[in-house]
């Protein structure tokens, strides 16, 4: 498949987690030849540290489509124990998982797609297959990167309205009436209208039902 992202995102990056050096050098030849950047880690502690340190707290990481391809049996923790990591941090599906399992290891990795992994591929695998997969979920983590960014971007907007302006909005995706909310604040019909116009201009609407779908997906 051909990769084809918001060019307003950055560069899409792959993690490759896995503790044999061939197994990750191969894997990052492979997506190089399909213009993919990867960042290879021998062990899950040390993609987990790097991780922590880049997401900071202000909830914008990513800033970029990112998956990860997690080798299940390694020494230390194992790959299932940094899923359940990333799970509990809620970092799926922004960060979808990919599996590398052998044989033995198929029916936990089914388990773990139950549990919310984007899809485990069996050793040896096909190259060809292999990075269709990486690409859907590079596609799939896109879209979610795009969501977050604009649920932010809402609740931003909502931030930066006035006390006044957000009380007109309140009673605006209620359904009142400019003459009503008018009554209800004692303020003129036009000093309404005023704070209305405001309300959707800083929100990016062009209507009450636009405005109100807005904030129940942002949950503001």
């Amino acid at each position: 498949m051909s990769l084809n992202l918001d060019p307003t995102l950055g560069l899409p990056v792959v993690y490759l987690v896995d503790d044999e050096d061939v197994v990750r050098d191969a894997l990052a030849w492979l997506l190089r030849s399909r213009r993919l950047l990867s960042e290879g880690f021998g062990s899950a502690d040390v993609f987990w540290q790097q991780l922590q340190a880049q997401r900071g707290g202000d909830g914008a990481w990513p800033g970029s489509p990112v998956c990860l391809v997690l080798d299940v049996r390694m020494p230390g923790t194992s790959g299932l124990e940094l899923f359940e990591r990333l799970v509990d941090a809620a970092l799926l599906p922004v960060l979808p998982v990919i599996f590398l399992t052998g044989h033995g290891d198929v029916p936990t990795a089914v388990a773990a797609v139950k549990r919310g992994a984007f899809d485990f591929v069996e050793k040896p695998f096909s190259n060809n297959a292999l990075v269709d997969r990486i690409e859907q979920a590079l596609a799939l983590s896109a879209a979610e990167v795009a969501r977050r960014r604009e649920q932010r971007n809402r609740t931003r907007r909502v931030a930066e309205l006035t006390e006044r302006e957000a009380e007109v909005m309140r009673l605006v995706i209620e359904g009142h009436p400019n003459k009503r909310i008018a009554d209800t604040l004692g303020i003129s019909v036009r000093t309404v209208e005023v704070h209305r116009a405001r309300v959707f201009e800083k929100m990016d609407v062009k209507s009450a039902v636009e405005l109100a779908n807005r904030l129940r997906e942002s949950g503001a």
